[in-house]
């Protein structure tokens, strides 16, 4: 197992402050991963939201009468696409599938817990998915919802990619989760790209998030009015799916 630098973040979580949770906390400390412990209750997962490369949830009976902190962990794994190691025995299991897709959950651990073995995949986990390897998650905000999903489909692949279809939702998905690029429509409605850039400018958490304008128009008197705001750059909406790719991994290297 890789040496997993601090910036590593898991996040253990249980019904209860149970010994064997924060037991497991100690034993990733001692091997240099960094872990924090939480209660499945949804103010306090909200303090992990942003930060959380991996879960690890200890299941209990009590998730079958409150599935709301499931349901808010799947959000998560599924907009930050992060991964969930789920610790508990068979009926336990069932239970998180009832709030949780089986997809989303990335292994499971039966008791008796081994626990070495648990800290050994965390340990590859991270050394796989996080860092340099971890993949970068692409913003789309766009008021055409087909343009849009065209967009998904072409990054999905090499990407995490978020979709917002106006300023309210994108400013909502960043409160939530990291974005490493939006790709911005120039043109939508009530407020236009520029106007939501120059929000995401004012705000410290948004500030430094870089963003591609995306426009139908390519006169340069656009391109000049939004030079202030320091978009990275300007795309056409014509730009094709290989044209895109490259752009994004050029951009990408080159950070």
């Amino acid at each position: 197992m890789g040496t997993v630098g601090t910036a590593a973040k898991v996040v253990i979580v249980s019904m209860t402050e149970s010994f064997l949770a924060k037991s497991l906390v100690t034993k990733l400390d001692r091997v240099n991963i960094k872990s924090e412990f939480s209660l499945a209750e949804i103010k306090e997962l909200e303090n992990h939201a942003k930060t959380m490369e991996l879960v690890v949830l200890f299941m209990s009976e009590e998730f079958e009468t409150s599935p709301e902190s499931l349901v808010y962990l799947k959000d998560i794994i599924q907009d930050r696409d992060i991964g969930l190691l789920l610790i508990g025995e068979d009926e336990l299991f069932d239970i998180a599938k009832k709030s949780i897709p089986e997809q989303l959950i990335t292994e499971t651990f039966p008791r008796p817990l081994d626990i070495d073995r648990l800290v050994k995949r965390i340990g590859t986990y991270l050394d796989e998915n996080t860092g340099d390897k971890r993949k970068k998650t692409v913003l789309i905000v766009d008021d055409d919802i087909n343009y849009m999903r065209t967009v998904y489909v072409w990054l999905k692949n090499d990407y995490h990619v978020g979709m917002a279809s106006n300023g309210v939702q994108a400013i909502s998905y960043l409160a939530k989760n990291k974005a490493d690029l939006i790709l911005l429509d120039y043109e939508m409605p009530i407020a236009n790209g520029p106007q939501v850039l120059s929000m995401l400018k004012n705000d410290s958490e948004t500030g430094q998030i870089p963003v591609m304008f995306l426009t139908g128009h390519g006169d340069k008197e656009s391109v000049l009015s939004v030079i202030g705001l320091n978009p990275v750059d300007y795309l056409l909406k014509t730009i094709d799916k290989e044209t895109l790719l490259a752009k994004l991994n050029a951009f990408f290297s080159k950070k």
